[in-house]
């Protein structure tokens, strides 16, 4: 019994079958994104041969970058010295603080437009205005204001990020139900406790939508806001590589 026991538990844990009976279970998920990323390789192989001018192929990269930014991809030599990994963090770091920002003004602002009507027939041309400026547009300006290359990426981060946030929980306050407007109504609910059972349980959809929204448009905006005004950070790393 022990015995026959052991057998299945020692079968049952061995890497070789666990790892075989996972790929089987999950290979129309796992096996495409390979095809796909091999395809993509060879193409690029073929368009960029060894010792062709131009664009290096997948071979060459992995070649230049595998010692010291792969390998060791936590050094630093100072200044804008580092590993790629530190580079990487430099720029998700600015990323966190912009976002939150942009966040937490996004909603704020998106609850006080989407329940007061006035507000929001005044300030809605402006911000279809301002929402169509191309993000590195605003560089000059924050360098200008700041006087700073990291608070000036920042401020790139968090007015690319905002308006998607803004936009999309002004237009979910307004999409309340009307039936729970009566309903607020007719419990006489106070200010506090119709935001926190009414507007936010409804408008959190809007919102997490322009929160998806506003992190992508934030990492693109990092990586170019970088490339100008140098420091620590992957947009850098990547103009400095050229």
């Amino acid at each position: 019994m022990t015995a026959r026991s052991d057998r299945r538990y020692s079968t049952n844990n061995n890497p070789q079958q666990l790892l075989g009976s996972w790929f089987k279970k999950n290979n129309k998920y796992v096996l495409p994104p390979i095809v796909a990323i091999a395809f993509f390789a060879i193409v690029w192989q073929l368009l960029c041969p060894p010792g062709s001018k131009g664009l290096p192929g997948p071979m060459q990269v992995i070649a230049d970058t595998w010692d010291p930014y792969i390998i060791n991809p936590f050094f630093d030599n100072g200044g804008t010295d580092k590993g790629l990994a530190l580079q990487v963090f430099a720029s998700l770091q600015r990323v966190a603080i912009g976002f939150s920002l942009s966040a937490i003004v996004g909603i704020t602002l998106g609850i006080f437009i989407g329940v007061n009507d006035f507000v929001f027939r005044a300030v809605d041309p402006l911000f279809q205005v301002l929402r169509t400026i191309p993000p590195l547009a605003w560089l000059p300006i924050s360098l200008a204001a700041f006087q700073q290359s990291n608070p000036s990426a920042i401020f790139v981060i968090f007015i690319t990020a905002i308006w998607p946030i803004l936009i999309n929980t002004t237009v979910g306050v307004q999409n309340i139900p009307q039936d729970y407007r009566n309903v607020a109504r007719v419990l006489r609910l106070k200010t506090h406790k119709y935001f926190l059972k009414i507007v936010l349980p409804a408008s959190v959809p809007y919102i997490f939508t322009g929160l998806k929204i506003g992190i992508g448009l934030s990492w693109l905006a990092i990586v170019a806001a970088e490339m100008l005004v140098g420091g620590v950070g992957i947009g850098f790393f990547i103009w400095d590589a050229y």
